[in-house]
């Protein structure tokens, strides 16, 4: 299923009415915390009527943290848009499942072109885990990750994606190599160092971002959206205005609309409090 791609882009709104937001390298901070000023940012915003959707590669397990801290009760786009998260509720209004044997399929072109990779995958829903196979390390430390002993283990439950790492290619080569050979079975998309993923065909950020959005009544033409990698393409194509963050992907930049401040200088509440200014 893929994100709606009209001929082109709505003008920026000047006061936006939806604020999306990556997580890591974004909103987060390298501790994985909000800073007091992007949270006062995001509650001037709040009070002005706008929504705040986090979309993030993180699965749902992984965020409801973060969304308490957040103080949010509302929606999050989850797993690369293929998981809509109702926090209220703590369920899932949408979920798109990786195919088990299309990925192990996918894998093994991969692993023809460049070697061994090692690999993890999310589990598909609220309560699903994060596996490793021997030789995958976390990009971060701080998520909990469950080590298997053998790679079909991995399969053992349905999955939202998988994620590779490879012991000698970059990040960018390795995301290359996988597009050209994996096709139709996945999308591939990179989402941060050491994290190129394996996700349901079609499904990208856009396409969480246009289900949430349509669920709370807006559009595109209402929605300001931040990032750093190149998963948030989509999300930018989608959205009326792209902003990317000091330390951000060069793919990223190229197409975002304009560039501010890095995470841990609060860029997200720099343009918010220009954007919101009273």
């Amino acid at each position: 299923m893929a994100a709606p791609s009209p001929p082109s882009r709505p003008a920026r709104p000047a006061r936006p009415s939806l604020i999306a937001t990556d997580l890591d390298g974004t909103l987060l901070r390298g501790d994985d915390t909000v800073s007091a000023r992007s949270l006062a940012a995001l509650a001037e915003a709040a009070r002005a009527g706008a929504r705040h959707l986090v979309v993030t590669g993180r699965p749902a397990p992984r965020v409801r943290p973060l969304l308490a801290a957040l103080g949010g009760t509302g929606l999050a786009v989850c797993a690369q848009g293929a998981q809509v998260y109702d926090a209220a509720t703590g369920t899932l209004l949408w979920s798109v499942r990786l195919d088990r044997e299309l990925a192990e399929t996918a894998l093994g072109k991969i692993e023809a072109e460049v070697g061994q990779v090692h690999v993890a995958a999310d589990q598909d829903g609220v309560d699903g885990l994060t596996l490793i196979e021997c030789g995958y390390r976390m990009p971060h430390p701080t998520l909990p990750a469950v080590r298997v002993e053998r790679r079909e283990q991995l399969w053992r439950a349905p999955i939202s994606k998988v994620l590779l790492r490879h012991d000698r290619l970059s990040d960018d080569d390795l995301a290359a190599t996988a597009r050209s050979v994996v096709g139709s079975l996945a999308t591939v998309t990179m989402s941060g160092p050491g994290t190129v993923e394996l996700q349901p065909c079609g499904i990208t950020k856009a396409t969480g971002l246009a289900l949430a959005a349509e669920h709370l009544g807006l559009g595109r033409a209402d929605t300001v959206a931040f990032g750093d990698m190149p998963n948030d393409i989509p999300m930018f194509q989608w959205a009326a205005h792209g902003v990317a963050m000091a330390g951000a992907h060069p793919e990223l930049k190229a197409v975002a609309d304009e560039v501010t401040l890095s995470n841990e200088d609060d860029g997200v509440a720099v343009v918010l409090e220009r954007l919101f200014a009273r």
